[in-house]
């Protein structure tokens, strides 16, 4: 069987794409005369992807396209419209060719008579198991809009706080570039011209200015090589970032790190709280909700944890004992509140409201962000200042002995 991204017509000009199995390009086109249309194009899907992965990176579904396709499936599946009809709509609707292709995937399943959370499932890159489990338990309860609800608070509220984590971030970031930036182009241009007249009057240089007129000499001759060098090291700690060692050790840098530790404890408890009080609300079992929760934190000390927590509540523990043993990633506020939860029989409430209270100390953390960097970042700047103009000032002062 050979996947085919197909577009097709009827005598009454209704056109049907998306994506389907067949032996061949022939038999595709039988199987839709059989159903009144005439086969216009058709593609083997899987070059298609290839195409898109290599070609059009920039086409990766976004959280927010995610957001607006969930709360219009909401609202049309509470309207009566059938959900592969609904899907079919946001399909033509979605300005995101990769996305508008996964639905109409998504709807030519359901068509077949798949379910709408084993649809999703095929496509694991686009549709996270927060959503499909999410979407599953109001298949099986008969709550589909209701969870769908839930889902879309959960996502706007992950993406009100990923916005706010970016908007801190720009001011040192932007400070780091422009940094570097001048002292590229001091080095380039100012320090060889320095050198030059230090080299014509003969002075004496300090290893400190020896060592920065050496690398301006090297700026100005192998430009392009700090440049590519940049580029490469950039790569590489990109990839290392995705492998298990990687994250293992810049999850770990970010916990230990002064000032950041904090904010980054409070981002990974409130997506993980958050996330467990939406799916045991919705009511996944907790060991199955800490599996999924699990893949949603990005710090893999949090996902390392929550697994085993998962699975010692499997073997009859409580979710307020086993986490209590991460007292590094969890707050002890948090674990006793968790605690007073299983006593009440009110964990998921009770996880929501530690979810919005560690979300609101994130909130007040980035607003202070500057206030934080910019002491670090002028330590930094006061730092490379410094040494550049000691470098360089101190020959000129022998110069001037000299002369005398």
């Amino acid at each position: 069987m050979t996947q085919f991204a197909f577009q097709a017509k009827s005598i009454d000009g209704r056109e049907q794409k998306g994506v389907r199995d067949a032996e061949s390009e022939s038999q595709l086109a039988h199987a839709l005369r059989q159903e009144g249309f005439i086969l216009v194009h058709a593609v083997p899907a899987v070059s298609v992807k290839k195409r898109i992965h290599f070609s059009l990176p920039i086409l990766s579904v976004g959280l927010k396209e995610k957001i607006f396709f969930c709360k219009n499936l909401q609202v049309m599946s509470a309207s009566g419209v059938s959900l592969p009809r609904a899907i079919g709509i946001l399909a033509d609707q979605s300005t995101n060719a990769n996305f508008a292709r996964t639905l109409n995937s998504v709807k030519d399943d359901m068509v077949k008579g798949e379910t709408i959370s084993g649809a999703l499932a095929k496509h694991p890159n686009v549709f996270s198991e927060f959503l499909r489990s999410m979407i599953k338990v109001g298949e099986e309860t008969g709550t589909l809009e209701n969870v769908l609800g839930i889902a879309v608070a959960q996502m706007e509220k992950e993406y009100s706080l990923k916005s706010k984590i970016k908007g801190a971030m720009i001011y040192p970031i932007v400070i780091l570039i422009v940094m570097i930036g001048v002292g590229i182009l001091l080095l380039a241009t100012v320090v060889p011209q320095l050198a030059a007249t230090f080299k014509e009057l003969k002075v004496p240089l300090p290893i400190t200015t020896q060592i920065v007129v050496n690398m301006g000499e090297f700026m100005r001759r192998f430009w392009w090589l700090v440049i590519a060098g940049i580029l490469v090291v950039s790569g590489i700690l990109a990839q290392t970032a995705k492998t298990k060692p990687g994250k293992k050790f810049f999850g770990d840098l970010i916990l230990r790190f002064p000032s950041i530790s904090n904010i980054a404890r409070n981002i990974n408890t409130a997506y993980a709280l958050r996330n467990l009080s939406a799916l045991i609300g919705a009511g996944v079992s907790l060991p199955r909700a800490l599996e999924i929760t699990s893949g949603t934190v990005g710090n893999i000390n949090y996902q390392a944890a929550l697994l085993k927590i998962e699975e010692r509540v499997k073997k009859g523990e409580k979710f307020s004992e086993a986490i209590k043993t991460y007292q590094n990633l969890f707050p002890a506020t948090a674990v006793q509140m968790i605690a007073v939860g299983e006593e009440t029989g009110q964990t998921s409430n009770i996880l929501l409201k530690l979810a919005e209270f560690y979300e609101n100390e994130v909130d007040e953390a980035t607003k202070n962000m500057a206030s934080i960097v910019e002491p670090m970042l002028m330590i930094v700047i006061g730092a490379a200042v410094g040494f550049f103009a000691v470098s360089m000032v101190q020959p000129m002062y022998s110069m001037m002995d000299a002369i005398q």
